[in-house]
This record gives structure tokens, sequence and C-alpha cells, in this order.
């Protein structure tokens, strides 16, 4: 699995579209063209940003949802790490993984609570088993 590090590349796969939703997070998905030669001009500026036909992966938590960093990069090792278990089932395409909402700070109150952890993991779990059935 390769991961997204440009802007451009993050811009493109969440421009493809939403293929499924958690209350929390959303799963963008751009399918990425054939390795064969461009058709069209839409797949021409795709090429450059993905040279692999391979699974890519991005992770995008705003400060807007969750105000500390140590909370924000708990929550991207947990995508890596779920993402990693549905590598599998997933197409050749580039994928994104948005926090959409924030998680109630009342009910989590430490940052890398357990129980944070264990609620981000099954919506995680549900995210990509939902993106994995889809075409």
């Amino acid at each position: 699995m390769q991961r997204l590090k440009t802007r451009p590349q993050f811009q493109a796969a969440l421009a493809g579209g939403t293929v499924s939703r958690t209350p929390h997070f959303a799963l963008h998905r751009l399918n990425l063209p054939e390795a064969k030669p461009l058709a069209s001009a839409e797949d021409s500026h795709i090429a450059p940003l993905f040279q692999t036909q391979e699974v890519w992966l991005g992770a995008m938590v705003p400060k807007r949802w969750a105000k500390r960093a140590v909370t924000r990069n708990a929550i991207k090792r947990q995508i890596y790490n779920v993402s990693a278990q549905f590598e599998v089932r997933l197409p050749c395409a580039a994928h994104v993984v948005r926090l959409r909402s924030g998680f109630d700070r009342q009910q989590f109150i430490s940052a890398t609570s357990p129980m944070l952890k264990l609620a981000v993991r099954q919506e995680l779990e549900q995210l990509f088993e939902r993106a994995a059935n889809k075409p």
C-alpha cells in the first residue's frame, strides 16, 4: 500500500467521490486508470500523480474536529493500521479517509484513551468493510 503525500494527490482522491460513511468518517475513492496508453485528457492528469497500480491511502484529520495533536496522530495511526487489514480487499485506487465530525470530549476525556481507540477502530472497520463490498 502506498501513502498519499502531496496536495494534488489528496485533491484528486477527494474529487473521486464518497464510497462509504460512518458517523465520524468518510472514505473517498478515485479509481485509477489501467496501465495502458492514456485515452482521454481526464486520465492524463491522474497518471503522473499515481505512478503504480496499487492501493493508495491518505488520512485527513483536521484540527477542527480533533484539537489536540496527540488525538490527530492516534486517529491517523488507527486509520493506517485498520486499512492494512483491508488492503487485499480494496481495489487499486486512491483512497482518502477523512474525519468529518469530532468525537465527544465529554465521553472521551483522554486524547488517547482505550475507549476512544476502540470507538475509532470499530468505526474504521465498519467504514472499510462497506467500501470493500462496493465495486
